[in-house]
């Protein structure tokens, strides 16, 4: 498997037969672990012992509508009032983030109307600040004590 660059984690997980899974801490359940799902794994981990995000404040595979349609966020970090502030769009690692990419988080954004957006393959990471709509990228996702003051 590709090396991710993200801090080192040890993820749940088991096999049974030749399908091997892992378990989700936000869902509860065991997930069959896909290249984009290792990626989503570490991430919610990442967010949750780095940058101190509380996992009871994550959704993973949260739907939405936009457009008359039903789509699924990756991750979403909500505040203490369960509003949303953060859409995190995860890619499998050899999956390129490119204009498309930002472009679907923008339109998640449409939506769910949050203040940062994050997304990775778990090799590259994007942080952007949504400022009176327009992105600014930062170096990194603020923690979640400085995104709820």
């Amino acid at each position: 498997m590709t090396k991710l660059n993200l801090p080192e984690v040890e993820l749940n997980t088991k096999t049974e037969g030749n399908v091997r899974f892992v378990f989700d801490p936000v869902r509860k359940k065991w997930i069959i672990l896909t290249p984009e799902e290792r990626v989503r794994q570490h991430l919610i981990l990442y967010l949750h012992n780095q940058l101190h995000y509380p996992l009871s404040l994550m959704e993973t595979e949260k739907q939405f509508k936009l457009f008359n349609t039903i789509k699924r966020a990756d991750i979403i970090l909500n505040d203490s009032n369960l509003k949303p502030i953060v859409i995190v769009e995860c890619k499998a690692p050899d999956v390129q983030i490119n204009q498309a990419v930002f472009e679907q988080a923008i339109r998640y954004n449409m939506a769910l109307k949050v203040n940062y957006l994050f997304i990775s393959n778990g090799l590259k990471h994007y942080a952007i600040k949504m400022n009176s709509g327009n992105p600014v990228f930062l170096n990194h996702l603020p923690e979640y004590k400085k995104i709820i003051i």
